[in-house]
């Protein structure tokens, strides 16, 4: 009887522990699928991600590739069309569509909603440049009397590094639609600044005739005439189109006119003063005078040229940049005090000015401004440098009491007439030295132009025994010999000669700057420095 109840019993155990085997290996497997379909779900997501990095990859590799066509193109463009032809300065942009931020502009410009390429330059000399740290903006507009473009140019390239100038670019706006006068303005720079032309630090462009919406029946306002209100209602739309082409280009973008000219390390300084900067600010503004020398970080363009936009017919642009300001951070409810304070800190002040104001004759007709920032102090046209004691001469005739002792004793700068071809200066030691290094500057911020053109650097050795070998075997130093026994060892590059003399000519007796061909324009001479080993 027990036997027969142990039997049941276990019977019974088994059966009920069956259910519980099965379901337990049933669990299990199931256990395993999801575990199987959870690492194929993984694995598809990884994936998938991967096939998204690789479309943007892919995509990105496309938008280069046709931004590089593009540019191409454009480039044929302009070497084989005419310089006259209006076809060589349509722009292949890299996008064709406005920042969205922006698209209001048709509201405040509504005839531009039948020309909807209005918006974009005529880029008549680029390389499509972006990436820099500072965007010059420069319009210019044809004066009845005297034009300043080239000089201001020469100002702000005058002493840039080669650093400076692969982080910056310059971008003249010639802000007319007359074919004629915006080519030969554009030809006038490439001549001027071919170099810069071709690296991408120089670009020209102009807007297109349809841009401009008809300005014959402006409302006058503040007792201004016609005229007047026409020229800064034109102005305003003028800065609006360069800050717009401008803002993708560089992180900070600065206004600057057509009539100025800029302090040595100008750049240096605007990097300076912009990194001491410990709150948040919209402009800092280089000099005191109207629109000039005023830094905008790029990021804030598209909300100050909307600004500009929607009051572009009723005020001066420097007004319209208070009123931006007003409406940022001015409470109604508090006093004028208050809101300057408030304004101050973002539109903060550096001094000195790094830029002046030279234009006598308005952009606007009959008008003269004899505008002078008094921050902006004297500027310095020479550089001081103790060199060696030696006789100077030249065949340069002198103007007025710029002599050559002056130059090099570091006292004032020497200027003279257009050179010819034979002219020279000379310097001759009255005692032979080692002359390690030399420097020589032509040109100066008041006269950029007055440069020393086709012109070489020669050195006499003192070794008389050498010199007659140089006269009658020629050089064996690998340097051109003259019939006097000079060696030419360097010339003139964009103003400047520098360079080291080869030890192995001993003592030198003189140097001598001999010009080669004749120069259009007179020489300032602003810099000697000869380094010996006892300087």
């Amino acid at each position: 009887m027990r036997l027969q109840h142990s039997r049941l019993l276990t019977v019974l155990c088994l059966g009920g522990a069956f259910p519980l085997l099965w379901y337990a290996a049933w669990q299990g497997a199931r256990e395993n699928d999801l575990d199987m379909y959870q690492n194929q779900f993984l694995e598809l997501r990884q994936r998938l991600l991967y096939a998204e990095k690789e479309n943007k990859k892919r995509s990105q590799e496309l938008s280069s590739a046709l931004v590089e066509i593009k540019r191409v193109v454009a480039k044929r463009m302009n070497l084989t069309t005419n310089h006259t032809d209006d076809v060589k300065w349509k722009v292949l942009n890299l996008t064709r569509k406005l920042p969205v931020d922006l698209i209001n502009m048709y509201y405040y410009l509504p005839h531009l909603r039948q020309y909807e390429d209005a918006v974009f330059p005529n880029v008549i000399f680029g390389q499509q440049r972006t990436g820099v740290s500072l965007v010059m903006g420069i319009p210019t507009v044809k004066r009845e009397k005297q034009h300043y473009l080239i000089s201001t140019l020469h100002s702000l390239l005058y002493e840039l590094s080669e650093e400076e100038k692969n982080d910056c670019m310059i971008i003249v706006f010639v802000a007319e639609v007359n074919a004629e006068f915006v080519n030969s303005v554009a030809e006038s720079v490439k001549t001027s600044f071919p170099s810069e032309i071709q690296s991408g630090v120089l670009e020209v462009i102009s807007p297109p005739a349809s841009y401009y919406p008809d300005l014959s029946n402006l409302k006058q306002m503040f007792g201004d005439p016609e005229d007047r209100v026409r020229w800064r209602t034109k102005q305003n739309l003028d800065y609006s189109f360069l800050m717009l082409y401008a803002q993708p280009k560089g992180r900070f973008y600065l206004q600057l006119e057509d009539d100025i000219i800029a302090k040595p390390d100008y750049i240096q300084g605007i990097r300076n003063f912009a990194a001491k900067q410990s709150q948040d600010w919209m402009i800092l503004e280089f000099s005191q005078l109207g629109f000039i020398g005023k830094l905008f970080k790029s990021e804030d363009l598209p909300l100050i040229v909307q600004f500009f936009l929607m009051f572009y017919k009723d005020k001066p642009i420097d007004w319209l940049i208070d009123h931006l300001l007003w409406v940022k951070v001015c409470n109604p409810e508090k006093d004028a005090t208050h809101c300057e304070k408030e304004k101050a800190k973002l539109r903060i002040r550096a001094k000195p000015s790094l830029f002046q104001h030279v234009g006598i004759y308005s952009s606007l007709a009959g008008k003269i401004q004899n505008l002078k920032d008094k921050d902006f102090g004297k500027n310095v046209l020479h550089k001081l440098h103790h060199n060696p004691p030696a006789k100077v001469s030249t065949s340069l005739k002198t103007y007025e009491q710029y002599t050559l002792e002056k130059v090099y004793k570091g006292h004032d700068c020497f200027w003279a007439s257009a050179p010819v071809a034979g002219d020279y200066i000379s310097f001759t030691f009255l005692n032979p030295l080692k002359v390690e290094k030399y420097f020589f500057r032509s040109g100066n911020m008041e006269h950029p132009g007055d440069k020393l053109f086709n012109t070489t650097v020669e050195v006499l050795p003192a070794d008389e025994m050498l010199k007659k070998e140089l006269v009658d075997n020629g050089s064996k130093f690998n340097y051109p010999a003259t019939k006097d026994g000079y060696l030419q060892i360097g010339a003139f590059e964009n103003g400047i000669a520098e360079g080291s003399i080869n030890q192995s000519m001993g003592k030198i007796q003189a140097i001598r700057l001999s010009v080669n061909s004749d120069s259009p324009v007179w020489a300032i001479l602003s810099e000697v420095f000869i380094k010996t080993s006892e300087n």
